[in-house]
């Protein structure tokens, strides 16, 4: 399954390269990063609020 999102993936990349330019290219590949992110928090697989909580230590923890 993944090797067939991975392909639509690399294919969308490449016609937002070949279309839209390298601007079009880093804009796919952004909001297809996005995306994943955001899917995998409603699918539970990141905890949100740990990941706050630990960027949260980390600053109290350099000052």
């Amino acid at each position: 399954m993944w090797s067939m999102v991975g392909l639509g993936y690399g294919t969308a990349l490449g016609f937002a390269g070949v279309f839209g330019g390298l601007s079009g290219f880093l804009l796919v590949l952004v909001l297809g990063v996005v995306g994943l992110l955001a899917g995998r928090v409603v699918a539970g697989e990141i905890d949100v609020a740990g990941v706050w909580d630990s960027l949260g230590n980390r600053k109290r923890q350099a000052e």
